[in-house]
């Protein structure tokens, strides 16, 4: 691949890892609840233009937890979901997301990095093609290694409507 490059479409709730324009892969994602948007504390998926700010998570097992962008040493069961069930589980990988459209999703009320907005992986019991995150982009937790392992910090991000 050369520049690859991921589009989010928010309407098919569909990844795409693009390169030279053209589809290598696509896979089912989950975004925001509240639908897109850009304004801080909303829990929508910003949209625009974006780039990977920086890749979490690189040789972390399969189900490993992340609490504030840090592994926390656990992996994900049943178990541990059951005994804290309100936990929005962020698993596997990070991709952390920053907006490059000044104004739009870059700055104080609409900065998609400050609204920690991130592609990462949830529990393989979340469904996959319907909106249910709080602003962020998920994924089965396969599909985010295979996804990042054919992407860079810097590479760019596209969401759309």
């Amino acid at each position: 691949m050369t520049e690859p490059r991921i589009r989010i479409l928010i309407d098919r709730q569909q990844l795409q890892l693009l390169d030279g324009g053209h589809v290598q892969a696509s896979w089912s994602v989950s975004t925001a609840a509240n639908g897109p948007g850009q304004q801080r504390d909303s829990g929508c998926t910003p949209l625009g233009r974006h780039r990977i700010r920086i890749k979490l998570g690189e040789g972390c097992p399969t189900g490993a937890v992340f609490v504030g962008r840090r592994h926390t040493g656990e992996c994900y069961t049943p178990q541990l979901a059951a005994a804290q069930p309100q936990r929005d589980w962020i698993l596997t990988r990070i991709l952390w997301l920053t907006g490059l459209e000044a104004g739009h999703n870059r700055g104080v009320q609409v900065d998609t990095l400050r609204r920690y907005i991130y592609i990462h992986g949830t529990p393989d019991s979340e469904p996959m093609g319907v909106p249910r995150s709080h602003g962020c982009i998920r994924m089965r937790n396969a599909d985010l290694i295979s996804l990042f392992d054919q992407v860079r910090a810097g590479d760019r991000v596209d969401i759309l409507p």
